[in-house]
């Protein structure tokens, strides 16, 4: 059963209230699992991504467990006229023509957060990719606040929350924790999901 303390939860989502949520879930069969770890502060990782029903699932799921989510988005979809309301979703805007300082600049956001839990979908795409997004890494390292594995099982057709990884900066060691939760988790298509693994693991170990 989903943890049903509130004490470290923000407002349920707004494009789905928390009956909303359930009513969605119990109509396509599906069940939560996991709970809410003890942290006002973390990234939020979801996977795998291969389906724009993720997207749904997703917010159900959060509505569900009554956990408030932020989100980044390119900063042209924050101009008038929807700015306001994308922020009031959760939306943080990223100018992707500097992205050298993205990882600095959400750090800095996460210390100035008294609660702040950031969804990244680590695959970047809904095509099977050879490697994860490793931004979703450095900013929980960088930030040092912990990893928290979400999930969507179409086979068991039930997701929900999984472990809490605190990353260490070994990233080949924290990465197997994360593809032992992942392994035999399907996606909606599971030829679609990308390989658990980033980039700066087949690096030479000087590299970052």
């Amino acid at each position: 059963m989903p943890n049903t303390n509130h004490s470290r939860r923000g407002r349920s989502t707004f494009l789905f209230p928390a009956w909303a949520g359930k009513l969605w879930l119990w109509a396509f069969g599906w069940t939560v699992t996991g709970t809410l770890p003890n942290h006002n502060k973390y990234v939020l990782i979801g996977a795998p991504h291969t389906s724009n029903w993720d997207f749904l699932f997703m917010l159900a799921f959060a509505a569900v467990l009554r956990l408030r989510v932020s989100w980044m988005g390119k900063d042209s979809l924050f101009k008038r006229p929807f700015g306001g309301i994308m922020r009031r979703l959760g939306g943080i805007p990223i100018d992707r023509s500097r992205s050298s300082g993205m990882v600095q600049g959400i750090a800095q956001r996460f210390a100035e957060s008294d609660r702040l839990v950031l969804l990244i979908t680590v695959s970047g795409t809904r095509k099977k990719g050879d490697y994860w997004k490793s931004g979703f890494y450095w900013i929980a390292h960088t930030a040092q606040v912990p990893i928290v594995c979400a999930y969507l099982d179409y086979e068991k057709k039930e997701g929900g929350l999984g472990p809490t990884i605190n990353p260490t900066g070994d990233v080949a060691a924290d990465m197997n924790r994360i593809r032992e939760f992942y392994t035999g988790i399907q996606g909606k298509y599971p030829e679609l999901t990308s390989r658990v693994r980033l980039k700066e693991e087949d690096q030479p170990a000087s590299g970052k």
